[in-house]
This record gives C-alpha cells, sequence and structure tokens, in this order.
C-alpha cells in the first residue's frame, strides 16, 4: 500500500487558509498583488491602469485601495506623464498588519447574538465570552502579521504563466 504523501508547511498553510474563520477578502487580495507589483517594479513608478490590467480589474478599483495604503504611507502616488504609484518604504518594513490596518479589514468574523436577544442572560454571557475569544484570537493574529512582510510574500509568490501579464517586465 502506498504511503499517504505528508503535505509541507505551505501545503498546510493554503489548506488552513482556505478553511479559516479568517475572513478572505478581495479587497485585501487586490492590494497585496497591486504591492507585489509595485515592489517587483522599484525604479518606476505604475499607472492604476497598469495595475488593474494585471489585476483583471478596473483601475477606479485599483486607485480607491491604493488610496487607503497611501493614508497609511505605505504608497504614493505621482500625478502627470511619469506618474503612478510606488511604494514609500522598503517591502521589508512594510508588515501584513500595517496592510491589514491601512485597509480598515476586520481580522476575523464576529459572531454576535441579534442585538433584540440582548435582554437574555444567556445571550449576554455568550456574547462576552466570544467577545473575549475573538478578541485574543485577534491579538494573536495580528501578532503573527507583523511578522510576515510584503517582501515575504514577493519573494514566496511564483510567477503564474496563465497571468495577463507574465514575463520580465511585470514580474521581473
Amino acid at each position: 500500500m502506498a504511503k499517504a504523501r505528508t503535505p509541507n508547511r505551505v501545503d498546510s498553510a493554503i489548506k488552513r487558509n482556505n478553511y479559516s474563520y479568517m475572513k478572505r477578502s478581495s479587497r485585501l487580495s487586490l492590494a497585496l498583488h497591486a504591492l507585489v507589483h509595485l515592489h517587483k517594479q522599484p525604479d518606476e513608478a505604475v499607472t492604476s491602469t497598469t495595475l488593474a490590467t494585471c489585476l483583471m480589474t478596473n483601475p477606479v478599483v485599483v486607485r480607491r485601495a491604493l488610496g487607503e495604503l497611501r493614508e497609511a504611507g505605505i504608497v504614493g502616488s505621482t500625478k502627470g506623464h511619469d506618474g503612478g504609484w510606488r511604494l514609500l518604504r522598503p517591502a521589508q518594513d512594510i508588515t501584513l498588519r500595517a496592510i491589514y490596518a491601512a485597509m480598515g479589514e476586520s481580522l476575523l468574523i464576529r459572531t454576535e447574538s441579534d442585538p433584540g436577544d440582548i435582554q437574555c442572560g444567556i445571550v449576554r454571557t455568550v456574547n462576552v465570552v466570544m467577545g473575549e475569544f475573538i478578541a485574543d484570537a485577534e491579538a494573536l493574529l495580528a501578532a503573527r502579521l507583523e511578522r510576515v512582510s510584503l517582501a515575504d510574500i514577493a519573494n514566496a509568490a511564483t510567477p503564474n504563466p496563465l497571468h495577463p501579464h507574465h514575463g520580465a517586465h511585470h514580474h521581473g
């Protein structure tokens, strides 16, 4: 009988993340994808239109997401002929926690009962206990996100040959 393949740590992490209580955010995914592109092109400003093509979305969606990151001092933008977006700090100094915070994302799904049930002592107790549990879990997750940088993600990223802009210019 063949021995079952033992998944490596990356496989396990991917499976855990796909089946977790952590919220999946398309805005966060878009922001991370855009940030990796900016990191991979440090010598040029990248336009919203170029990023939108790479991300298969609308430039307005890109500008909204990057606008939040600009307010947090993660990216900057310039207007004009050579305008576009670029990272304001080295990728190794930008943590996933900072990106989450800039995007205004909650780390975990909150579970609370219907406010109409608040008069029930059991409901109030469950809400308090679950609130404390979620707060503890968010603190642990935030600490872990603080240890992962944009550079870590960019270095682990494998260009996908199906990506519309696979190649040296876009994934150099």
